[in-house]
């Protein structure tokens, strides 16, 4: 079982017995006790959280398939997190999932400490890059019909991508849009606007009369799928050599603007706190300040 030997006994029978426990005993690799743990940490989580754990739990599983539980010391984790350096924020979703895969080992008894705790996480960058109102245009008008509308969505309620694709016919309401967030469960309006109400409508002429569950579709009639509209995100900021803008950019700039012009980002973004917001806020960095002045006027005169 996992390359260790088990001597079987001499007789046939007695052999056949010895496999027949051992086959029915629990595996005990550090893959299936990951792939064992998940199933209790999926549970707890956001549907986009989870998706992130199992795609380091997958990663994991690689790293450590030669390990059993009880053999993995803090000194495997913390080289784990190290050779992770070039992708801090995947190395943080790593050594998170693991410290709950050992959580869930010490209450199942399967080993006695959590080597994962007391190392600590990488400091993730704070995302700063603002599009600017020029960069939008560019990237803009090299947008498809379909993308347009997702950007002008996206800018017009701040919601995240994800939300914006997901929105049913039954949440536009005689107020404005409903948005039940994916991510966080929070529920909110986005009043109309003479622009939403425009962009709503261009949005519901792109597939002319085809029925279907949400505002915006695919061919297939269903909602359109975000890699997709995120490589076609992509490909226009290249053809206008837009660099180092993400699709989920948006947002913060939706959220930036929206403070400039006087609104509550906090609300737009169904945030519970503003310090939950300022993670979106740009160009805080370009205060405006006073320099001195010198003692003596550049001339000479007194």
């Amino acid at each position: 079982k996992r390359g260790r030997w088990s001597n079987l006994g001499k007789d046939r029978r007695g052999a056949l017995e010895r496999y027949a426990m051992l086959a029915s005993e629990p595996s005990s690799g550090m893959s299936d006790l990951i792939d064992a743990a998940m199933i209790q940490i999926r549970r707890k989580v956001k549907p986009s959280t989870a998706k992130q754990y199992d795609t380091a739990a997958r990663r994991l599983k690689r790293m450590m398939v030669e390990f059993s539980p009880d053999q993995v010391q803090s000194r495997h984790v913390a080289k784990i997190k190290v050779s992770m350096a070039a992708k801090p924020n995947m190395g943080n979703r790593m050594l998170s999932v693991l410290r709950q895969v050992f959580a869930y080992a010490l209450d199942q008894q399967l080993v006695e400490s959590n080597p994962a705790i007391g190392i600590d996480r990488y400091t993730e960058a704070k995302r700063d890059r603002y599009i600017t109102d020029l960069e939008y245009a560019s990237i803009y008008d090299q947008a498809g019909p379909r993308l347009q509308v997702v950007m002008d969505l996206c800018y017009l309620t701040a919601q995240r991508v994800s939300d914006v694709l997901a929105i049913p016919h039954s949440d536009i309401t005689e107020t404005g849009i409903r948005f039940r967030q994916g991510k966080t469960g929070e529920k909110l309006t986005v009043r109309w606007s003479p622009d939403l109400r425009a962009t709503v409508d261009r949005a519901r002429k792109l597939r002319g009369n085809v029925l279907s569950m949400t505002l915006l579709t695919n061919r297939r009639r269903k909602r359109p799928d975000y890699r997709t509209v995120r490589d076609q995100w992509e490909a226009a900021c290249k053809a206008v050599g837009v660099e180092d803008a993400h699709l989920h950019d948006l947002r913060a700039k939706s959220l930036t603007d929206a403070k400039a012009q006087g609104r509550d980002p906090t609300a737009l973004a169904g945030h519970k706190s503003a310090a939950m917001t300022e993670r979106y806020i740009r160009l805080r960095e370009f205060r405006t300040v006073d320099g001195p002045s010198f003692r003596q006027p550049i001339d000479g005169t007194p």
